[in-house]
C-alpha cells in the first residue's frame, strides 16, 4: 500500500518535530492511544448491544436413588 522507505520516514520525523516541536510529541501519542482506546470501548459496547451474550445454563445433573431405600 505504502512504499515508505528508512529514508521517507526520517523525513517525515523530522517535520513532525519541527511542526510541533519535542516535548509535545508524546502528550500527542498518549492523547491518540486515549482516543483509540475509547473508540475500542464504544465499538464493544455497541457489538454488545447489538449481539447480546447468550445465557447458558449449566447441564442439570440427575440424582440416582439409593437402591437400598424402598421407595
Amino acid at each position: 500500500m505504502f512504499n515508505i522507505g528508512p529514508q521517507e520516514m526520517f523525513i517525515l520525523f523530522l517535520i513532525i518535530i519541527l511542526l510541533f516541536g519535542a516535548k509535545r510529541i508524546p502528550e500527542i501519542g498518549r492523547s491518540i492511544g486515549r482516543g483509540i482506546q475509547e473508540f475500542k470501548k464504544g465499538m464493544r459496547d455497541v457489538e454488545a448491544e447489538i449481539n447480546p451474550p447468550e445465557k447458558v445454563e449449566p447441564p442439570k445433573t440427575h440424582v440416582l436413588e439409593d437402591p437400598k431405600k424402598p421407595s
